[in-house]
């Protein structure tokens, strides 16, 4: 299971309002091939489930992840920043044995 922050809940929650987008729409978590450490996160919004995904609910929020990202993400936390060290989500993800110096990649 992937779990929200309270931040976190806020900045998908403005977002989803922001861009109009109906109740139909959840949130899709994600691992793809990249970034300085081998793998990175992605996040996207979607209304389309696709085979193998799972669904989680934390907070209100909604998310989708396909078999192979759950694989990578189980116990993640996501969390949002807004403070002068940078802005934007990030990922407190126990299945990473080493991260880069940005956070957005991971390995395992």
């Amino acid at each position: 299971m992937v779990t929200v922050t309270d931040k976190a809940k806020e900045k998908v929650t403005e977002l989803m309002q922001g861009s109009d987008l109906d109740t139909s729409y959840f949130l899709r978590v994600s691992v793809q091939g990249g970034g300085c450490s081998g793998l990175s996160y992605k996040l996207d919004f979607d209304n389309e489930e696709k085979p193998g995904d799972q669904f989680f609910e934390d907070k209100g929020v909604r998310m989708a992840l396909d078999m192979k990202s759950f694989l990578y993400l189980a116990g993640t936390e996501l969390d949002f920043s807004d403070g002068l060290n940078g802005k934007g989500f990030n990922f407190h993800n126990p299945n990473a044995s080493r991260t880069c110096g940005c956070g957005e990649s991971f390995s395992v």
